[in-house]
């Protein structure tokens, strides 16, 4: 009996290729829609978009136009292709403003190119361009019922692109081991950081980057630059302390300032004589 039944069900699965098969080829639009209708409809989303980008052109101006071009671009998405799914979704939503799906397609749309984001470390365009369609589609629709979810990628991207900008100023704070000048830049990218994203978990430790960048550059200067730069690490540390009193970095942070003070007392000592 089982044999049977998965002889069976591989007599169905061919049919119903062979006939997607013949319907493809076809020039029978309405057969062509009414099988990717069906198609979509049982979650085969590849069969259904390739009839669907057949008929698709075919449907402009068409009563069924709106449904089609709706289909289309949701099934690239369904099938994980996001580059095609938000260039669709916006091409559905300039020709059809006023459609009772414009709503789902515009989170659609911004939701295909969240999904197109890499990883921090990458370049972040994509994450960018998503982060602005998150952001309109937040603005235009405030009482959507996709807001929240739009709200919480909005976050996630934010944060991605936080913890890249604070990883350049870290990796210029550990290149600058090797090579004492890179250390400006990492006190640049630190100020930077803190500028641009006042409300970010990275934000302690970038002051304390910036304080151990400042540290390090001040004790490894030329002497005339030192006395100048010391003073600036100690403003640092004050920063650090004013802004975050129960530091998670308070032992590393006044390890640094007992060096600073240390060799501040030398130029007092100095003055003094």
């Amino acid at each position: 009996m089982r044999r049977i039944f998965v002889l069976g069900l591989l007599v169905v699965a061919f049919q119903s290729c062979s006939e997607y098969q013949q319907v493809l080829k076809k020039d029978d639009i309405k057969a062509k829609y009414e099988m990717a209708q069906k198609f979509y409809e049982e979650g085969d989303y590849k069969r259904a978009n390739r009839l669907f980008e057949q008929i698709a052109p075919k449907y402009i101006g068409k009563p069924q136009g709106e449904r089609v071009m709706f289909f289309l671009a949701n099934s690239y998405f369904e099938r994980g292709d996001y580059n095609m799914a938000g260039y669709q979704f916006e091409r559905f939503i300039k020709s059809y403003p006023k459609s009772d799906k414009l709503i789902q397609a515009s989170f659609l749309g911004a939701k295909s190119y969240y999904m197109l984001s890499p990883k921090y470390s990458l370049d972040q365009t994509d994450t960018d361009k998503a982060l602005l369609k998150l952001q309109n589609f937040i603005n235009a629709y405030p009482d959507s019922e996709y807001y929240k979810e739009a709200n919480t990628m909005a976050h996630e991207l934010t944060t991605k692109k936080e913890k890249k900008a604070f990883e350049i100023a870290k990796q210029y704070n550990k290149l600058g081991e090797f090579n004492y000048e890179v250390l400006k830049s990492a006190v640049e990218a630190s100020d930077n950081f803190i500028s641009d994203f006042p409300g970010s978990v990275y934000r302690e430790e970038a002051y304390f980057v910036k304080l151990d960048a400042l540290t390090h550059l001040a004790l490894n200067s030329y002497e005339q630059l030192q006395e100048e730069r010391l003073n600036k690490a100690k403003d640092a540390y004050e920063a650090l302390k004013k802004n975050y009193p129960e530091t998670k970095f308070d032992k590393e942070s006044a390890d640094l300032l007992e060096r600073i003070e240390k060799e501040l007392e030398k130029f007092k000592n100095r003055e003094s004589k």
